[in-house]
């Protein structure tokens, strides 16, 4: 049986023994025809309230939120919608877009152009949100217990509209809706205390859970508080195209968008396997190991205690070299002792929250990786084993387990397999 992984931006491809395997993939939904229609219908056409047009007044200011470069949000189709139906009330000019990068990198010039188009950045303003600068951010006060520092630029705009894709996600349940505003828009304390080690360790902080999931409580919670006039999301297919476009008030779109991407996303399997493998959804979602935790996270639904997860991530961007997941996973001699170190702990480092994730899936998992952007030693660093010939490894798994059985998540995150 060959499968192509998604990696990278051509794919990899395995070779594995048909009647052992089981592939696990999405449900396929074909691409709209028309996106730039099926997106105009979702801003005319909410799930509930007023249309955005309705919302816009002149003279107002604009701020839009998307998606920093590790998501492969549709950008500029989804703006030069927006754009579009604001035309005639308020200018391009009086439009800011907040690059929602939470504690992520700052984009390049040569990102922004990919991820937004020409006529984007030159008609309206795009900045970085910089979670580190408080100069550059509000301090809201408290809703709940989450100290709430949003980005001045988004508190100070008349009109707030987000927009991004829901996919199910590793420990906030799903993506996209009130996660645009925290932790994409959040201050460096914000996000601390929505990912502190109690939150990331409560077993409903998992995939396809928000209601009752201590983190999305929290982050649905604040964009409540704090306002959004407009959301608009999507579904996307493994192409990463468009197949359905969702408009409204942030949470009650959102539910609609996370039950479509439910149906579509999850699938159920039989029982546990002894060898997964899986990927991050191929380019731009793993262009580092850190991203790539998310991966390893959906094959650790499936694998049975003891047994292999096997993940392929190009990982271009390494580690990364910034942020601190490096130096946290040099901070301990094993997985276990991290996991410790940080459950002990009443102070979140920035970035704990994935070493954490790894950490605990290497408690009951073997996790190698195959990287053309690490080295060996790199991957040992990062207390993971590296595998340059999958197929090769498969059959010596084989060999000593004979009745082993594998799964295949191709698309990686973007399927996320459970037990029946």
């Amino acid at each position: 049986m060959r499968i192509t992984l998604a990696y990278g931006s051509s794919g990899l491809t395995v070779d594995l023994p048909a009647e052992r395997t089981t592939v696990v993939e999405p449900v396929h939904q074909a691409a709209s025809a028309d996106p730039a229609a099926e997106l105009q219908r979702a801003l005319r056409e909410p799930v509930s309230g007023p249309p955005l047009r309705s919302l816009a007044r002149p003279g107002q200011t604009v701020a839009i939120s998307v998606c920093d470069i590790t998501r492969a949000q549709p950008r500029q189709q989804m703006l030069e919608a927006l754009l579009d139906e604001l035309e005639g009330v308020i200018p391009p000019g009086d439009v800011t877009v907040l690059i929602a990068t939470g504690t992520h990198r700052a984009t390049t010039p040569a990102e922004l152009l990919t991820m937004l188009g020409a006529r984007v950045l030159t008609e309206c303003r795009v900045l970085d949100h910089v979670a580190r600068d408080p100069a550059s951010l509000v301090d809201l006060g408290m809703v709940g217990d989450v100290p709430v520092f949003l980005n001045r630029e988004w508190v100070a705009a008349d009109l707030r509209i987000t927009t991004g894709f829901v996919e199910p996600h590793f420990f906030a349940g799903f993506s996209g809706g009130p996660k645009m505003v925290a932790p994409g828009l959040a201050g460096m304390d914000t996000t601390l205390e929505l990912h502190n080690a109690r939150r990331i360790g409560d077993p409903r902080a998992t995939w396809g859970i928000c209601e009752g999931n201590p983190v999305h409580d929290a982050v649905r919670a604040i964009a409540a508080a704090t306002g959004v006039d407009f959301a608009l999301d999507v579904l996307l297919n493994h192409e990463q195209r468009i197949t359905r476009a969702f408009g409204g008030p942030v949470l009650e779109m959102h539910a609609a968008a996370r039950a479509a991407a439910r149906a579509e996303a999850m699938r159920p399997v039989p029982a546990r396997f002894d060898i997964v493998i899986t990927t991050n959804s191929g380019y731009p979602l793993d262009q580092n190991l850190y991203q790539a935790i998310k991966g390893i996270s959906a094959a650790a639904e499936v694998v049975r205690d003891g047994g292999t997860i096997i993940c392929a991530a190009e990982c271009r961007d390494g580690l990364p070299d910034h942020g601190n997941y490096a130096q946290l996973l040099a901070s301990r001699a094993t997985p276990a002792e991290l996991l410790e170190a940080i459950s002990a702990s009443s102070v979140t480092i920035p970035d704990q929250w994935q070493v954490q994730v790894q950490a605990r899936i290497q408690s009951r998992a073997r996790v190698l990786v195959h990287a053309d952007g690490l080295t060996a030693s790199q991957l040992a660093a990062a207390h993971l084993e590296a595998v340059d010939d999958i197929d090769a490894l498969v059959e010596d798994l084989l060999r000593t387990a004979p009745d082993a059985r594998i799964c295949v998540l191709p698309q990686g995150p973007q399927t996320i397999a459970y037990l029946a």
